[in-house]
Formats: C-alpha cells, sequence, structure tokens
C-alpha cells in the first residue's frame, strides 16, 4: 500500500503549560530492585500482557533540538493490533487523530483531511517530523520491555529502566512514577530517549475493561 498525501499537516500547538515535571518512582525505600527471574515479575508481566482493551488519557511532549511539541493525548486500545491515538490541542480541538488495524493506518488532520498508509511509524514521521516508536511505545506504556533483553526493575518488580538496541540505534525508557490505583499496576510517568528526541507521557489514569 503507498502513502497519500494530499495536504501538509498542521503542526501540533505547543502547550507550555503541561510540560512534564520528573518524579520519583513509587516505592523506593532503599530496598534493592527485584531480579528479573523473580516470580513477582513474572507474574506482573503475564497480567500486563493478558490486557487487550483499555483506555488512557494524559500529557505528551516530543522535545529535540529543533522542535518542542506539547499536547494532551487519548489512546484507546480495542484490540492487540488495534488502536486510536488522539492529540489535541490546549482548546480541546482535535490536531491529529490516528486509527490503525493491522494492514491499515489512517491519520485525519485539524482540517479533517484523511491520509492512508501501512506504516504508522513512517507516516507520523512524515507528517510531523516526529520519530515516535509507536509498536515498542504501546508496549512500554504498559510497563513491558517490548522484547528488550536489557531492563531493571524496581523492588517491587516493575520496569525502572529499560534499554533497546534496534537497528543499530538506542533506545532508553526512564520509568518514574507508577499508577497505584490501577490493577495491575500501570505507568503513570515516562520518558523515552532516543539520540537528540525526547518523548514523556504523563497518563492520568487508566481504564481498564
Amino acid at each position: 500500500m503507498t502513502f497519500i498525501r494530499t495536504s501538509t499537516l498542521l503542526k501540533l500547538v505547543p502547550l507550555a503549560s503541561l510540560l512534564l515535571t520528573a518524579c520519583t518512582l513509587t516505592g523506593q525505600s532503599g530496598k534493592p530492585p527485584a531480579a528479573v527471574t523473580s516470580p513477582e515479575w513474572q507474574q506482573h508481566e503475564k497480567q500486563v500482557e493478558a490486557l487487550t482493551q483499555y483506555q488512557t488519557r494524559g500529557s505528551f511532549a516530543y522535545i529535540n533540538s529543533t522542535q518542542k511539541v506539547y499536547a494532551r493525548f487519548f489512546w484507546q486500545q480495542d484490540q492487540p493490533e488495534r488502536y486510536r491515538l488522539l492529540l489535541t490541542n490546549p482548546l480541546g480541538n482535535t490536531v491529529m487523530e490516528l486509527n490503525v488495524q493491522p494492514g491499515l493506518v489512517q491519520l485525519t488532520d485539524d482540517k479533517g483531511q484523511r491520509y492512508v498508509s501501512d506504516d504508522a511509524e513512517k507516516m507520523i514521521q512524515e507528517m510531523t517530523g516526529m520519530n515516535i516508536p509507536l509498536n515498542n511505545m504501546r508496549k512500554w506504556m504498559l510497563g513491558l520491555p517490548a522484547g528488550a533483553k536489557d531492563f531493571t526493575l524496581t523492588p517491587e518488580a516493575r520496569l525502572k529502566k529499560v534499554s533497546l538496541d534496534q537497528n543499530g540505534e538506542l533506545w532508553v525508557v526512564d520509568y518514574q512514577k507508577y499508577d497505584a490505583n490501577s490493577q495491575p499496576t500501570l505507568p503513570s510517568l515516562l520518558e523515552i530517549v532516543h539520540g537528540d528526541d525526547r518523548i514523556k507521557l504523563k497518563m492520568d489514569n487508566w481504564t481498564l475493561q
């Protein structure tokens, strides 16, 4: 399937009030980190992997030397390979809506114009200039290593840091806070670093089905 582009996507509106501040991980009590082979981690990982339908909303930031983008986001996962990502500006107006299903990606901009592709990551980069690792990020959002073998855990057996070398490029995920109200426990603040790029996600809440 070829990529279809009919106009230029409006750049996301900066929103300084949504700057994400660093937080500490819950449960930092001086205890040693859990081992990646611990039963606690294996049980938690299995519970999170079983999630197929969920929603979360919060703040999104993409920062590098050439651009700083801030927006509100809404993520809706209907099936393991079917999801919707909505970005809105400070007034709550839609800036970008992405609908993904196997073999088909549809992006709608703020003017209601639609673009079709079969590669969500490539489409986002071409339309906005942002290198967002959607395939891995949707696992990292849940606190899963997304195939990475190099990761460390908190004393509570939750992800603390993930390092993934993919195609010669290093991605590092730093987990800064978890939502103690969700069952299973899910991240509420994380940062993804890739070279000069930084992606910050703050999840206000999770709705699990």
